[in-house]
């Protein structure tokens, strides 16, 4: 327990899968790079299979807070520092790093049962550049609608799989009891790239907008941002919690299993967190539906991995890739659903996990989250055509800085602190402004 608080508070702890002596009598040690999620702390503890069939490589865990992480790794990639052998990173970064040949290629050099073909084609498509991989995912997400089935019961009303906004937002007022205390929706609102960012720009592509149109000229200046944020803002405000400016997916998860949100979107990892019954007081009251569209052929879902990469600067390639397949091999999975149970294992990025009985009969979720991320492309992610990969992010160097101070403008007008035409003023002007001093 000790270590799991640390690790949460975002402590950069060093973990050896032996003693020091151990270690040292071992020819190769890698050094890995990891965020301090539930998967990978758990992963670390199952790391004394690894060793007992590679004994000549040894493992050093450098385990960080999401955003330290980032920044370690960055840094320490874009310079060649050479520190890491193994890095955890997101879908936003292998497009642009293994661009950059900052990544060694993992489309060969796998162990030979790792089974490339076998990874899900949205995911893998989201760490591939011209046909090579440039990563290996870990655990794969979309997101999806989770509700209470009891209020929308309630309410006289029917989830249909695949809903539209209009639903959504209808549904929601009518499962609103302020009285006590339910709000018909939560969903993201505080400010960041990977915050509220993530959410709507997922949910604008439903609504037809863009970030940028073919000449990389910013888009918020136009009908289809207006009415994706106006309806954001309105839908927020007639059903979502108070103060839900300052609410993430952390702030969400929260509400939800306390029996506080009639429903949540949000991504689909966190399907078994509301349905654990030691953790939410809403677990046999949780349906699961496709995110919502208007009617344009894009819905409002999202597409993300953290996945393991290698790399360039790293001088124990061929032992990276042992360990990389290894930890997101099939073998992995059924290793943790023998200790953890298959409800645990991770999910989101093989199809073979999603054939295999036993896991869908321990994840009621399975086959929507399977449904969501399928329905995800990050090379076609809107109606109208754009000059960039990524669903809810742009695959740019300069995409996070621009988003999370976006996502401040539309956190601000959530807290009712301007309007929604100011916020999408400022978004156009500052998007514009960053764009250009960066050459586009």
């Amino acid at each position: 327990m000790h270590l799991k608080n640390a690790l949460r508070a975002g402590t950069a702890i060093t973990l050896l899968t032996a003693t020091s002596a151990f270690a040292a009598s071992h020819a190769t040690t890698l050094t890995i790079a990891t965020v301090n999620n539930g998967d990978m702390v758990r992963m670390q503890g199952l790391t004394a299979d690894f060793t007992e069939q590679n004994p000549g490589i040894a493992l050093e865990w450098v385990t960080l807070e999401e955003n330290v992480l980032r920044q370690n790794v960055t840094t320490d990639i874009s310079t060649g520092g050479g520190q890491y052998d193994v890095i955890t990173i997101g879908t936003y970064e292998v497009p642009i790093w293994g661009a950059n040949d900052w990544l060694v290629s993992l489309s060969d050099g796998m162990a030979e049962d790792w089974d490339q073909g076998d990874l899900l084609p949205a995911i893998a498509g989201g760490l591939t550049i011209d046909g090579e991989l440039y990563a290996a995912p870990f655990y794969g997400e979309s997101s999806m609608v989770m509700y209470r089935t009891d209020l929308m019961e309630a309410a006289g009303l029917e989830m249909p799989e695949a809903p539209t906004w209009q639903f959504i937002r209808e549904a929601a007022a009518a499962m609103t009891d302020r009285d006590n205390e339910i709000n018909g929706i939560c969903a993201r609102g505080k400010a960041g790239w990977g915050e509220n960012m993530a959410f709507l720009t997922a949910m604008s592509n439903s609504f037809g907008a863009r970030w940028f149109d073919a000449d990389w000229n910013a888009q918020f200046d136009g009908e289809a941002w207006a009415n994706t944020l106006n309806f954001y803002l309105d839908m927020m405000n007639e059903s979502g919690p108070a103060g839900a400016g300052n609410n993430g997916f952390n702030e969400n998860l929260t509400l939800f299993q306390q029996g506080k949100c009639g429903m949540w979107i949000d991504a689909t990892v966190a399907a078994s967190f509301v349905t654990n019954p030691n953790d939410s007081t809403v677990a046999d009251k949780v349906g699961f539906a496709l995110a919502p569209d208007t009617g344009l052929g894009k819905r409002g879902n999202w597409l993300w991995a953290w996945s393991l990469a290698i790399p360039a600067s790293s001088e124990k390639v061929e032992a990276a890739k042992t360990f990389i397949s290894w930890a997101t091999s099939k073998g992995y999975t059924e290793l943790v659903a023998a200790n953890e149970g298959w409800a645990n294992v991770p999910p989101g990025t093989r199809s073979s996990l999603y054939q295999n009985e036993e896991y869908l009969a321990a994840a009621p979720f399975a086959q929507m989250t399977l449904n969501s991320i399928n329905s995800a492309d990050p090379t076609n992610p809107t109606v109208d055509p754009v000059p960039y990969t990524g669903v809810q992010f742009v695959a740019i160097p300069e995409f996070a800085g621009i988003a999370t101070q976006v996502g401040q403008q539309f956190s601000a007008a959530l807290a009712g602190q301007q309007s929604a035409e100011e916020a999408l003023a400022n978004a156009q002007e500052l998007t514009t402004d960053e764009m250009e001093a960066a050459g586009y």
